[in-house]
């Protein structure tokens, strides 16, 4: 396999975007990355979405955005994981390159989310859970994570008000990113006053919905000349059970687990040697169990990192530089790709009063569904 890096990147603004289509948004998103990169043309297209037919009513989102943005003739694909599509199309299109079948590879992801009433995308995104035995009883995927948190809660005895740290820590870094929907600093004092949406999950536990693209392309690392080279130093993927009940142990993310050890072996790293974490933070509990699976905190202590200040720029671990999926917005199928692109973002140093000092290993870690398909992957910088 071939050793591959990021020539391009490119990316819209989480928002509310009523007056842009869903062709529109992954357009904008493609081109800026085609146009980073300086190429204008791409061997293959991959896009990650989740929600395009129920949504937007269109499907065959590769052949949709090639059209659009002029990629004719070559491979366009769409990948879906649910709210890991962004990291499954990226490793889609890693494989691509690194295999020799393609010399240059456009990865997208892509959502457009705010075209439906709340309660029909509450709808969609519950396709993501076992239809049977989730779905079916009533349970939205709010209900199952705010199920696992009270469950974390009563096993650990951490109290509500101790995951305030990642939700202040997120928004006080999308303070610093134009990209991100949520421009708003909040206090503990404002995290435990927010309205409940499914106990103990609150409002301010929750990542927002959003419209948004983001878009890389990926080429074989020998035909990289722009400083500093990113390359990808590792793809771990891995799969739980789909419905939360059927696992050995719902306070803890397997597929986290075996993806984030499959990226480590690969690398040649551990935990010690990543310099910052964009995580998977949809709601606060995730934030605690990805840095438990991952290997950055013991089993029931991830949120100790938090009230130690050490998910912050200058900590421990740096999590979500950004804003994450918290504040920077969550258009589930583009996630995955803007976790990447704002890896990418830190490695290059451009990420302002957010940037981390020194930045050479970024890891990005993206979730689909409750834990049942979860994607690592390690990028480094080198000079």
């Amino acid at each position: 396999m071939r050793k591959t890096a990021i020539l391009g990147i490119g990316q819209t603004k989480v928002g509310e975007h009523w007056e842009k289509s869903l062709r529109e948004i992954g357009g904008d998103a493609a081109l800026a990355a085609m146009q980073d990169a300086g190429v204008d043309k791409v061997d293959a297209l991959f896009v990650g979405n989740m929600l395009s037919p129920l949504v937007s009513g269109q499907n065959q989102l590769g052949a949709f955005l090639a059209d659009w943005v002029g990629l004719w003739k070559q491979e366009a694909v769409k990948v879906e994981a649910a709210c890991g599509s962004g990291a499954a199309a990226f490793r889609a299109g890693l494989m691509a390159v690194a295999s020799g079948d393609v010399e240059s590879a456009l990865v997208v992801g892509v959502e457009k989310m705010t075209d439906k009433a709340g309660r029909d995308v509450t709808a969609a995104l519950a396709t993501a859970a076992d239809a049977d035995y989730e779905v079916e009883q009533g349970v939205s995927f709010v209900g199952l994570n705010a199920l696992v948190m009270r469950r974390y809660m009563h096993e650990f005895g951490w109290k509500h008000e101790h995951f305030a740290s990642f939700s202040i820590n997120a928004h006080a870094n999308a303070m610093h990113n134009p990209y991100a929907r949520l421009h708003e600093k909040i206090t503990v004092e404002k995290f435990e006053k927010s309205a409940m949406v499914a106990t103990p999950i609150n409002l301010l536990d929750a990542s927002p919905i959003g419209d948004g693209a983001a878009a890389i392309v990926i080429v074989p690392a020998e035909k990289l000349t722009r400083q500093p080279r990113i390359t990808v130093a590792a793809s771990g993927a891995a799969t739980d059970t789909i419905a939360v009940h059927s696992r050995k142990d719902p306070m803890f993310l397997s597929a986290a687990y075996l993806s984030a050890k499959q990226a480590y072996d690969m690398a040649g790293l551990s935990p010690a040697d990543i310099d910052f974490f964009e995580l998977h933070d949809a709601f606060s509990i995730m934030s605690a169990l990805s840095l438990e699976a991952s290997g950055f905190a013991e089993r029931g202590q991830g949120i100790r990192l938090g009230l130690d200040n050490e998910i912050c720029i200058g900590g421990k671990i740096p999590v979500c530089t950004r804003g994450g999926l918290k504040a920077r917005g969550h258009p589930v199928g583009a996630t995955g790709i803007y976790q990447l692109v704002e890896v990418i973002q830190q490695l290059r140093g451009e990420c302002d009063k957010t940037q981390v000092g020194g930045a050479r290993v970024g890891m990005a870690q993206n979730i689909g569904g409750s834990g049942a398909s979860i994607y690592t992957h390690i990028l480094t910088k080198e000079v």
